[in-house]
């Protein structure tokens, strides 16, 4: 069978499923499925434990898979996240003032919002630590959604809504970096801002980008690991040293291997609960209300509230082909929290029991926001500029 056959007619089908942004949506929805399937039933006893399996290869290392998942792997999903902030703040809608006010306005009441009506529901109690779990956007989750709904929800909206998850993401950052952290070393902490200034000048210089910078990045999440400030901080610190030229090259390089493995490597090693009989019933306890309530009505209402805020005060407008309905239906989708939710989630509590309360939260909220989102933009006109597959 000649190769050029192979590649038309059984590797092309394939790849093109990569680069559909509906998939990364799906491959969640599935990866989270049967992750509660095997914790809930006669597989629970292996598949449970099976991922806070020790290691033991150094206390300067994790010490469990779902530890090296959690600050290794998703450190390489920072770096991501990084490379795409620093394309935005470049060259993307974040370059200039005006093309930024109206999603960072967005973002910032995306984030607000969530976190007061959080503690309104938990303020005075040590479950108030959580107030960073409905902060969140999962910006590929998010975006696959929106893929899914087609037509109706305009390219330029999805545009915007990549552009508000990432500044949201920078928020996510920001707040695991100085409130999510434990003790701290400063000898590892002030080596790794060495470090990282180092690389900053060497890349300033325009010095050659070679392996050299490679082994000095893992150097850096070593430092920052051992330090106290969560790992995955290493990987935005050290994406902000790459130079502008190899960005893009680089996110093309990491976008599948970050989507179809690392996501989902995450969401089975976070999402093994073993739910409690009535386990709805805990969703009305005060730590499931705060997510609840932080993602399905801080997230549009802090959204909408700030950019209609922004628009009238004339500081930006909205996008081409994008009403106020719209923006609703946006918020909806920003209120899909996934990932850096449950990922801020483990971070917030040490308890096992408060992990796994928010982490069905967290679940909870991302699917109504998706089924919310889906039925009111089934309700809006299909827009005349049909989306591109996979945009």
């Amino acid at each position: 069978m000649p190769l050029h056959f192979l590649k038309r007619n059984f590797l092309s089908p394939f790849r093109e499923l990569l680069h559909d942004s509906r998939a990364i949506g799906v491959l969640i929805l599935l990866t989270s499925a049967l992750s509660l399937f095997l914790s809930n039933t006669g597989f629970a006893d292996r598949y449970i434990p099976f991922w806070l399996t020790e290691t033991h290869l150094s206390n300067l290392l994790p010490h469990t898979l779902q530890h090296w998942i959690n600050d290794g792997l998703m450190s390489v999903f920072f770096f991501l996240a990084g490379l795409e902030i620093k394309r935005e703040l470049t060259q993307g809608e974040l370059a200039s003032f005006k093309k930024s006010v109206l999603p960072v306005a967005g973002a910032m009441g995306g984030m607000l919002f969530p976190a007061l009506i959080f503690f309104f529901f938990n303020n005075g109690s040590d479950l108030s630590k959580g107030w960073g779990i409905p902060m969140a956007t999962d910006i590929a989750f998010s975006l696959g959604v929106a893929s899914l709904i087609g037509s109706r929800a305009p390219l330029t909206l999805k545009i915007f809504l990549t552009a508000l998850a990432i500044i949201d993401d920078l928020g996510a950052i920001i707040a695991i970096a100085f409130f999510y952290t434990g003790s701290i070393n400063f000898y590892c902490l002030a080596g790794g801002l060495i470090l990282w200034l180092l690389l900053l000048l060497a890349n300033h210089k325009k010095l050659p980008f070679t392996f050299i910078n490679i082994i000095a990045g893992l150097l850096l999440w070593l430092l920052i690991f051992n330090s106290g400030v969560h790992a995955t901080v290493a990987g935005v610190l050290f994406a902000f040293t790459i130079p502008s030229r190899l960005v893009s090259k680089l996110e093309h390089k990491l976008h599948n291997p970050v989507q179809f493995m690392i996501i989902p490597l995450f969401v089975l090693a976070n999402t093994a609960i073993a739910l409690p009989s009535g386990f709805i019933h805990h969703l009305s306890g005060q730590l499931s209300l705060g997510i609840l309530a932080g993602l399905l009505i801080g997230k549009p209402l802090g959204i909408l509230s700030f950019c209609y805020a922004a628009v009238k005060l004339k500081l930006g407008e909205l996008p081409a082909g994008v009403s106020w309905k719209h923006m609703f239906g946006l918020g909806i989708l920003a209120a899909i929290g996934f990932t850096m939710s449950i990922f801020i989630a483990m971070l917030a509590f040490d308890d096992l029991q408060l992990q796994d309360q928010s982490k069905t939260a967290v679940i909870a909220a991302s699917l109504l926001a998706i089924v919310f989102s889906w039925l009111w933009f089934l309700f809006l006109p299909a827009n005349k500029q049909i989306t591109e597959k996979g945009s």
